[in-house]
């Protein structure tokens, strides 16, 4: 259960997987969609949710290949709470970044 919730807690993955929410990307579309993410990151990302059952992978054959990425059933399952947890946090960033100052005052 551990490497499961690792994989969708990762904050990479939770923002592939809503970048495929709205349908099939390619990598270089993905990596414009996500801001701060590496090549390399993307595609070990990528490897890992394919891995998971979560994306798909579709090579179609023209010159050069052309790669899609897609959410499995499984991987649109995510979609949901990964949504309301992303809502969560927006609604809280405000009290968790006060309760780090109080945190962070209080240590010194």
């Amino acid at each position: 259960m551990n490497d499961i919730l690792a994989r969708v807690g990762d904050k990479w993955s939770v923002r592939v997987v809503m970048a495929l929410e709205g349908g099939s990307r390619r990598f270089n579309q993905l990596r414009r969609d996500i801001p701060g993410i590496s090549q390399r990151m993307l595609t070990r990302t990528l490897r890992g949710l394919e891995r998971d059952g979560l994306v798909s992978r579709t090579v179609t054959p023209s010159v050069p290949p052309r790669v899609d990425y897609a959410l499995t059933p499984l991987g649109r399952s995510l979609c949901d709470p990964v949504a309301r947890l992303g809502n969560w946090a927006i609604a809280n960033i405000g009290k968790v970044e006060n309760a780090r100052a109080v945190f962070d005052s209080e240590q010194d």
